[in-house]
């Protein structure tokens, strides 16, 4: 059977004054996911397990059958994965935001989504100037950058020595417009060596050429290094192992090819494919299409709708639900029906990874709704996708991470 998954990032919200009392998948046209509602049944998942941090790297974990209070160990060394940054089983990874931060307040936490020429340059010089030994940097894509701490290796087994597992620090998207002060690292005195290091940055940054550029250009500077979401190299089973499928993941997130990596599914590049409404949605309904012929399971990652959250925009996060259901799940369905037949043997996901709030502009820990449909799979009320439909469904699951089973499972 052929099973696809869709994640329209963060696209699950609360109703919003802007949208007349309706929520973005209320609000969006979306013809190819009613259709498919006709064929299937609604519900909601509980990506986020009590107690653990509602983030991408976790709910998507949940998402694709992992328990994340048995995998998770931090985002950071998801991310190193895909980006190919050499991990041994003692290091520690950081993820490492560019940020803009005035008045003491969390403004942006993608320093108005700097290039990754740009944001290259800063890390790279900065680099050069602190001092802390056994810290290694890593640009990446845009804001997203890593940071290493190497200073464990060659350490006597049983040597007792300061752990990064007791400092806690925060996702800068989780604090928007929040003073800083109050979410420092905390938990001891390597919880003082990130704070130095984000004190250092604001230094080092504020007269570098590139931002003098940007001020120029009537864009936002990045003002800070942001250190966050760290944590050792994690021991997963692949999918393949798991489920029995052979996968593959399109997507433009480092996090989600991080997490495609260690579970085995091979990435599918995608020019033209951004994690911004710039996306080329065509292409990356061209390319999952395709992609079907030659996997059994296939993850198909659109982060725009989380971005338009990010910043406030709720214009925007309806135009990229609408994209997806044009470009992406219509493709997507016709492309299996040509393969299997209308009534053949395959099935479609659609589900967010978890709530973005257009009115807070951070993600939200409630259970997310869920659109599964194909092969015997049947409903006895036919509602469109939208949370509220969603909701009022007789199918909940508790533990997001039972859902895979249940979609992938083979009726007999």
């Amino acid at each position: 059977m052929k099973n696809v998954l869709i994640i329209p990032d963060g696209a699950a919200d609360a109703p919003l004054e802007q949208l007349d009392g309706r929520t973005a998948f209320e609000a969006a046209k979306t013809p190819n996911l009613d259709a498919l509602s006709g064929r299937g049944r609604l519900g909601t998942a509980r990506t986020t397990p009590r107690g653990m941090p509602c983030g991408s790297d976790v709910c998507t974990m949940s998402l694709l059958g992992y328990d994340p209070a048995r995998y998770h160990t931090g985002r950071a060394p998801l991310e190193a994965a895909a980006g190919g940054v050499a991990m041994g089983p003692q290091d520690w990874v950081f993820r490492v935001n560019l940020v803009h931060i005035a008045d003491q307040r969390m403004r942006d936490h993608s320093a108005g989504h700097i290039s990754s020429g740009e944001g290259a340059r800063l890390m790279a010089d900065f680099a050069e100037r602190f001092d802390r030994p056994g810290f290694r940097f890593h640009p990446g894509v845009s804001y997203r950058n890593l940071m290493t701490d190497v200073s464990e290796r060659g350490r006597a087994e049983g040597e007792v020595i300061e752990s990064w597992d007791r400092v806690k620090t925060t996702p800068p998207h989780d604090i928007l417009e929040a003073p800083i002060r109050r979410h420092l690292p905390v938990g001891g005195p390597l919880a003082e060596d990130l704070t130095r290091l984000i004190a250092e940055s604001e230094v080092f940054l504020r007269d570098h050429e590139v931002n003098r550029t940007r001020r120029e250009n009537g864009e936002l500077p990045a003002t800070h290094l942001w250190p966050w979401g760290q944590g050792r190299k994690p021991a997963m089973p692949t999918f393949e192992q798991r489920f029995g499928k052979r996968g593959a993941m399109i997507t433009a997130v480092d996090l989600l090819a991080g997490i495609g990596s260690f579970l085995g599914l091979d990435r599918l590049d995608v020019p033209g494919q951004t994690s911004y409404h710039d996306n080329d949605y065509a292409a990356t309904g061209r390319h999952a299409a395709e992609a079907i012929a030659g996997y059994d399971f296939l993850v198909v990652h659109v982060e725009a709708p989380d971005e338009a959250s990010h910043a406030g925009d709720a214009a925007t996060k309806v135009k990229a639900i609408e994209a997806i259901d044009r470009h992406v799940v219509g493709p997507v369905v016709d492309a299996l029906k040509a393969a299997r037949g209308d009534d053949g043997e395959w099935r479609v996901l659609v589900m967010p990874d978890h709530h973005t709030r257009v009115s807070t502009r951070m993600h939200d820990p409630t259970p997310v709704p869920f659109l599964l449909a194909g092969y015997k799979v049947g409903g006895v009320v036919r509602r469109t996708l939208t949370e509220k439909n969603a909701e009022a469904s007789d199918l909940h699951v508790q533990h997001g991470h039972e859902l895979m089973e249940l979609f992938l499972r083979r009726p007999k």
